[in-house]
């Protein structure tokens, strides 16, 4: 049974900083990427960071702020977040996803933030940032 356990979120105040964990399991890390992606209420769900063979690939509005990281055992991806904004508040969630479905010629780009590449999701953590 696949299982993404998220970690971390909370609330801070603009400027702060946040640091999110997610451990996978039931899947084989090593075919499989991971990312985040957060939803804000009346927004779609959109792609924040993603990482795959170490590659990485994230959206322009946190370039520079956030930063996702991948444990040796590639089961397990952290996003520490820096100068949070308002605009930052939203439920994030950790997902993965076959490397087949999401490496395009085996390297990442902008395509791996697309949530419908991804298979399997967590149950998501709460990020709210107050100005």
């Amino acid at each position: 049974q696949v299982q993404l356990v998220e970690s971390g979120g909370g609330s801070v105040r603009a400027g702060g900083s946040l640091r999110l964990s997610c451990t996978g399991s039931g899947y084989t890390g090593s075919s499989y990427c991971m990312g985040w992606f957060r939803q804000a209420p009346g927004k779609e769900r959109e792609g924040v960071a993603v990482i795959c063979a170490r590659s990485t690939a994230s959206a322009d509005s946190v370039k520079g702020r956030f930063t996702i990281s991948q444990d040796n055992d590639e089961n397990t991806v952290s996003l520490q977040m820096n100068s949070l904004k308002p605009e930052d508040t939203a439920m994030y969630y950790c997902a993965a996803g076959p490397m087949t479905a999401i490496l395009g010629l085996g390297v990442m780009t902008s395509l791996g933030l697309q949530p419908g590449r991804y298979r399997y999701w967590g149950q998501g953590t709460q990020v709210t940032v107050s100005s």
